[in-house]
């Protein structure tokens, strides 16, 4: 696996742990109506749409190598 593959695998992953994680604050705020569980579910899902732009970017830029 090159090193490429591995750093696109990588951001995928952390995609993904970025949705499970906005979801389990999601459902943390549906029972305690906790405004933190909110702020980091949001911030989750902000982080997660970085990654997949990063991914993007960083899949274009590399597509000759």
């Amino acid at each position: 696996m090159s090193l490429r593959a591995f750093h696109l695998l990588f951001i995928a992953l952390s995609v993904i742990l970025t949705a499970f994680f906005a979801a389990w604050a999601g459902g943390q705020y549906w029972v305690f109506q906790d405004p933190t569980y909110a702020v980091a579910g949001v911030g989750s899902l902000a982080a997660g749409v970085g990654l997949v732009i990063y991914g993007a970017k960083f899949q274009r830029k590399t597509r000759h190598l």
